[in-house]
């Protein structure tokens, strides 16, 4: 189909263009506010700036469209092919991309604020400064969750999403905006977490093996049963976090700030505390056995039935700690 007899017919009043072959075409600043483009063929057409709000979009192939600066708020993309596609500052408000394959896709600067991404494919795509407040990438089933592996979300704004069983595997989300985001059961292994704002974040049961989390800030996180084996921690800041059966063995949490944090039934095994701040810290019931507590402040900590017989303990201040057989330290 011609873009001119598109644009002719949809001036007219006609709006149900679906399945029609567009491929290649230009539609570059065109106005197709509510239009039915479902299942049809847009591959390598140019969309620059085009006002797609509301356009129903179900299914459409936009393999690598140029969709920069497009405005797409609350369209239809579930099931769309939006491979490699460019979609560079555009907005996507709003948008319906459930199931949707943005692998490889630009985001970059792009909103998807409250954009329901569930069971989206985004591996490998750049999602550099995106807005996803409010966004929607939870699990939906065992077997269907949203792909994130290996994207890039460097300072991307994620406040309050929801990412709850999401695949993250090596995620660039250095300084990433994550203040009270859903990540439950989210498998963030080996990704790069550095400098992120994770305030309030939900991480119960999730993945962190491995993970990068150098200054980041996770003050009132929940971490119960979250494994963060292996993990880097240094200078991070857990103050008042929730840590219960957290799993850290052999991580680096040399300078992290563990203030008022509950670590109850903890495994700290062959960690590294050098120099931490474990200041009015629970760690009753702790397993800490070839813990390096060198230099750590553990003043006023709780260390009931804490295994510490096998603990570097070297110039480490215990002053007022109840210790484990229930005496408070001198």
């Amino acid at each position: 189909m011609k873009v001119e007899e598109l644009l002719q017919q949809y001036r007219a009043g006609q709006t149900n263009f679906s399945g029609r072959n567009l491929s290649n075409a230009d539609l570059t600043n065109v106005d197709l506010i509510g239009i039915n483009l479902s299942q049809a063929d847009l591959h390598s057409s140019d969309l620059f700036f085009a006002y797609l709000n509301r356009a129903n979009l179900r299914q459409t192939n936009l393999l690598g469209a140029r969709l920069s600066g497009a405005n797409l708020s609350q369209a239809i993309l579930s099931g769309a092919n939006l491979h490699d596609a460019d979609l560079h500052g555009a907005s996507l408000r709003g948008a319906d991309l459930r199931g949707a394959d943005l692998s490889l896709a630009v985001l970059l600067d792009a909103n998807l604020m409250d954009a329901d991404l569930r069971n989206a494919n985004l591996s490998g795509a750049d999602l550099t400064g995106a807005c996803l407040r409010g966004a929607n990438l939870r699990q939906e089933m065992r077997s269907q969750h949203t792909n994130l592996r290996g994207s890039i979300l460097y300072k991307a704004d994620l406040r309050g999403v929801n990412l709850s069983g999401a695949d993250l595997t090596r995620v660039d989300l250095r300084e990433a905006n994550l203040t009270e985001a859903s990540l439950r059961e989210a498998d963030l292994s080996g990704a790069d977490l550095s400098g992120a704002n994770l305030t309030g974040a939900l991480l119960s049961g999730a993945c962190l093996e491995g993970t990068i989390l150098e200054g980041a800030c996770l003050r009132n996180a929940k971490l119960e049963r979250a494994n963060l084996s292996q993990a880097n921690l240094f200078r991070a800041n857990l103050q008042n976090a929730l840590l219960s059966q957290a799993r850290l063995t052999s991580a680096g949490l040399q300078q992290t700030i563990f203030s008022q944090a509950q670590l109850t039934d903890v495994d700290l095994s062959r960690a590294d505390l050098f120099e931490a701040d474990l200041r009015e810290a629970n760690l009753t019931g702790a397993y800490l056995a070839r813990t390096n507590l060198t230099r750590a402040n553990l003043s006023d900590a709780l260390l009931v039935r804490a295994e510490l017989s096998s603990a570097n303990l070297m110039d480490a201040n215990l002053q007022r700690a109840v210790l484990p057989d229930g005496k408070v330290h001198a």
